[in-house]
């Protein structure tokens, strides 16, 4: 398989009012393209920190960041920016959708800042990927006009139209009912199939179990790796419950 992401001996730590605190201790990851990952572990074990470090949300304080074979590690904002809007696709718990702003518009949005590419092309790509999330009959609704179930599938289109590297989920399905949960986890299955490589924060063990490799952390540390048997079935998208 071939490395997308190598962690080498990964920290972080925040410091506030004088009070140092460990984040992240000695993280050591490799993750390949084509695999879907679920990172687990207990409120405060440090997984959204991990998440947003590889999204390159923020930097590390000590250790090496592949993406690529290119070092990430000590990057400028402005340049951890650039490569989020072209190689990183983010899904997050409370949707982010701007609320005055069409589902179609809200999807285009991490195109604009790709100023190289042509208005006819960001177009076409919207399009794409609101057909693949089968939410193309909805493109002109307004978030408010969505169901929950909705509202994450723009959001899911939003982090595929940029053909981003990797998508980055973090507690997905959190604000959603166990049918519109399931409807987004069927995406995912999809999206994993057709190639995505997705890397996904829960605290739920059956969405964890959807993926083909299981990471556990505790206390700032990776402490279980393993890969899960892959599955016999596949889901098509017509097979997706739309919520």
């Amino acid at each position: 398989m071939t490395p997308l992401i190598t962690l080498k001996n990964i920290s972080k730590t925040f410091f506030t009012e004088e009070i140092e605190t460990r984040a992240l201790n000695d993280i050591n990851l490799v993750i390949n393209k084509g695999e879907y990952i679920a990172l687990s572990g207990q409120s405060g074990c440090g997984k959204s920190t991990l998440l947003s470090l590889l999204g390159l949300l923020d930097a590390p304080s000590g250790g090496q960041y592949l993406l690529a074979d290119n070092d990430v590690s000590s990057l400028t904002r402005d340049q951890r920016a650039t490569i989020r809007s072209e190689q990183i696709g983010f899904v997050f718990q409370s949707f982010n959708l701007i609320s005055d702003l069409t589902v179609f518009e809200n999807v285009m949005l991490p195109l604009t800042y790709q100023t190289h590419k042509s208005k006819q092309f960001m177009e076409e790509k919207v399009n794409e990927v609101l057909t693949k999330v089968e939410m193309s009959h909805r493109k002109n609704h307004f978030p408010s006009q969505l169901s929950g179930g909705q509202q994450q599938r723009v959001a899911v289109a939003r982090a595929l139209v940029n053909d981003p590297s990797i998508i980055l989920a973090d507690e997905p399905t959190g604000n959603l009912d166990s049918k519109n949960a399931e409807a987004v986890l069927q995406l995912f299955d999809v999206l994993h199939q057709d190639g995505a490589t997705i890397c996904m924060v829960t605290h739920d063990h059956a969405s964890a179990n959807r993926a083909n490799r299981c990471l556990e952390m505790f206390d700032g540390q990776l402490i279980k790796d393993h890969f899960t048997k892959p599955k016999s079935a596949t889901v098509s998208p017509d097979e997706i419950a739309v919520g």
